[in-house]
Parts: C-alpha cells; sequence; structure tokens
C-alpha cells in the first residue's frame, strides 16, 4: 500500500515526465536527412541480417527510411513504424523512388499491435532515449516482444552515455552541425544541455540557425541508459543478451566504447 507521501512523489514524476519532449523542427524529414547522413549502422544492419539468413524485418521508430530502404533494396522484407507522420510521408516517398515496397505504419512504439511476428525487430540510432520512465521502458519491450517470432531476435542501438563529457559541457552553446538540407536551407545547430541526475534526464537544448537567422530552440530531452541497467532491462522482460557490441564494426562493449549495440533473443517465460 502507498503512503500519501509516496502518491505524491509518483505524481510529480508523472508530471515532469509529460514535460520531456523533442521539438518540431528536430522532426522535419528534410533536416533530419540532412544532419544523419551516416551509413555506418546500415553496413552492420546488412551484414547481421544476411549472416543469421534473416528475411523478415521490422524497423520500430524507422524515421524517414534511411535504413529500412537500403535494407529492403538488399532483399529484406521491411516494415517500418514511426510516431510522426511528417517522417513516414518521407519515408513512403524514398521508397516508392527507390522502388522498395515497405509497409509502413504510425503508431508508438510503447503500445503498438500489428498483427504480425518478425525474425528480427531493432531500435537504431539511439531512438530509445527518448523512453522516459519505468513504463515507457517496459511497455515498449512488452510490445517489441509480441512481435518477435520463437528464437528470434530484437536489436537496440543507443549511446554509451559519458558522464565527464555532460558535466564538462553543462551550460555551455557550442556548434554541433552545420549542413545543407535537400530543400535548399542553410542550417546551423548549436547545443547546450543540463543532466537531471534524479531522472536521468539529460536535457538537451538545439538552436536552429537558419539561413543565417536564428529560427528557434527546441528541446530534445533524452534518458541516459547506463550499461547494467538497460541490461537488467532487457533480460527481466523476456529477452537474453546474445553479443554486446561497442561499435558498427562488432567490437566488443568495453568501457570506453561509443555505443551500446545489444542482440538480443526472444525466450520463453513460464
Amino acid at each position: 500500500m502507498k503512503t500519501n507521501a509516496q502518491n505524491t512523489k509518483s505524481d510529480n514524476q508523472e508530471k515532469r515526465a509529460e514535460s520531456y519532449s523533442v521539438g518540431k523542427l528536430i522532426y522535419d524529414p528534410k533536416v533530419y536527412d540532412g544532419l544523419n547522413r551516416h551509413t555506418e549502422d546500415i553496413s552492420f544492419y546488412r551484414t547481421w541480417i544476411k549472416d543469421q539468413h534473416i528475411c523478415k524485418v521490422l524497423e520500430v521508430c524507422c524515421g524517414t527510411g534511411r535504413i529500412a530502404i537500403p535494407l529492403a533494396q538488399s532483399g529484406v522484407e521491411m516494415t517500418g513504424l514511426d510516431l510522426n507522420e511528417s517522417m513516414l510521408g518521407e519515408a513512403r516517398s524514398k521508397a516508392e523512388k527507390a522502388n522498395v515496397p515497405i509497409d509502413f505504419h504510425q503508431g508508438d512504439m510503447r503500445r503498438f499491435s500489428l498483427g504480425k511476428q518478425y525474425q528480427l525487430v531493432f531500435i537504431p540510432f539511439n531512438s530509445i532515449h527518448c523512453l522516459y520512465t519505468h513504463e515507457d521502458i517496459t511497455n515498449t519491450f512488452a510490445s517489441i516482444r509480441a512481435h518477435v517470432a520463437d528464437g528470434g531476435y530484437f536489436i537496440i542501438d543507443y549511446f554509451n552515455p559519458d558522464i565527464s563529457y555532460i558535466v564538462e559541457n553543462q551550460g555551455s552553446s557550442m556548434e554541433i552541425a552545420n549542413f545543407v538540407t535537400d530543400d535548399g536551407r542553410d542550417i546551423c545547430i548549436k547545443q547546450s544541455m543540463h543532466y537531471e541526475r534524479d531522472s536521468q534526464i539529460n536535457r538537451i537544448k538545439w538552436e536552429h540557425i537558419v539561413n543565417g537567422r536564428s529560427h528557434s530552440v527546441e528541446s530534445l530531452d533524452m534518458r541516459m541508459f547506463y550499461p547494467q541497467e538497460l541490461d537488467y532491462y532487457i533480460k527481466s522482460c523476456g529477452f537474453t543478451i546474445a553479443a554486446k557490441y561497442g561499435d558498427y564494426q562488432m567490437n566488443p562493449f568495453i568501457s570506453g566504447s561509443p555505443t551500446q549495440l545489444i542482440v538480443c533473443r526472444k525466450i520463453h517465460k513460464d
């Protein structure tokens, strides 16, 4: 039975969690594609899927199809899920131009039902950092588990938090990106951040300077997940860890690795 103090604390945590967000311009498809032009993760997924003889794949938080489309071009039967309809619109347009059949769905990773199961479900490129609470994480993993076929795989790809970097750069503003979008906008992004130790949320602000003028300051709040912490969530939600890499070249995960790239396998629960 919860005390009044515990109820108040829980209510305050829920209210604060509702204040965490990701800004609209960050989800602008052209801005997103201009900022994210790397391909190392695509090579990893393509190689891993081929080596494991995987045919049927669901990408959760697929964005504009940056990963899904190249995988489909490699012959993989791809399905994509994303919360943001504008990103999905861009993904559908790009898939049509690439002449690849991808089944895209709008939905929340914390609660979705596609009525199908897949040999592999993956959440790429740090998207899991947008899960802010315990309930967000467990609900997401439950939804994903329901979509993984028996013996199938679940892969997560996310930052290995560097506390010294976070502490050293709190409160300061630094330029982190400068690029031109496909529709001709010159974008500069300046970042500042403040870390909440109790919630493990890094409250990031991005100032977007468009064509030389300040456009907006938007939130990119990210929950930090420490190595043993998410390992526990994975195991308690019906998966076993088959492999853990520290980068896209599949080097073993160590303390200084930039990435936590975890290959999980679905196990049966009693």
